[in-house]
C-alpha cells in the first residue's frame, strides 16, 4: 500500500551551472509542491502509518526550505528540482524508514520524482 502527504514551500533560487543566457541563471522564486509517499503493509489499525507521523517527520525539514534562498541551504548549492528531491530524501528517510518516493514540483506542470 502506498500513501502520501503533500507539502508546499515558497523559496528563491538560481541555477549556477546553466549558461548566463538561461532564464534560470537569474534569481527567481517558486511555490514548490512536495509529495511524500510511503509504502508498507497495512498494520493492525488498518493503515500504513498515521498521516500525523508523516507530518512530524517531514514538516521540520520543509520548514528549513520555506521562505529561504535555496542556494544558501547546505547541500543545495545547485538547487535543481532533482537535487532538492535528493536533499529531501537524505533529510527525511532517516526519520521515515518506509519512505518510497518524493515528488518535487516547481510549477504546475514541471517536476521530478525520486525513489531513493
Amino acid at each position: 500500500m502506498i500513501i502520501y502527504k503533500d507539502f508546499t514551500f515558497e523559496a528563491a533560487h538560481k541555477l549556477p551551472l546553466v549558461p548566463n543566457s538561461h532564464k534560470c541563471s537569474k534569481l527567481h522564486g517558486h511555490s514548490f509542491k512536495v509529495r511524500i509517499s510511503v509504502e508498507d503493509e497495512l498494520n493492525d489499525l488498518g493503515w500504513v502509518i498515521d498521516y500525523a507521523d508523516i507530518k512530524s517527520a517531514c514538516g521540520p525539514v520543509i520548514e528549513v526550505l520555506d521562505h529561504s534562498y535555496l542556494n544558501e541551504v547546505p547541500g543545495l548549492d545547485n538547487p535543481t528540482s532533482e537535487n532538492i528531491a535528493v536533499w529531501l530524501w537524505n533529510e527525511i528517510q532517516p526519520k521515515l524508514a518506509i519512505l518510497s518516493e518524493i515528488e518535487v514540483k516547481e510549477t504546475c506542470n514541471t517536476g521530478c520524482i525520486y525513489r531513493g
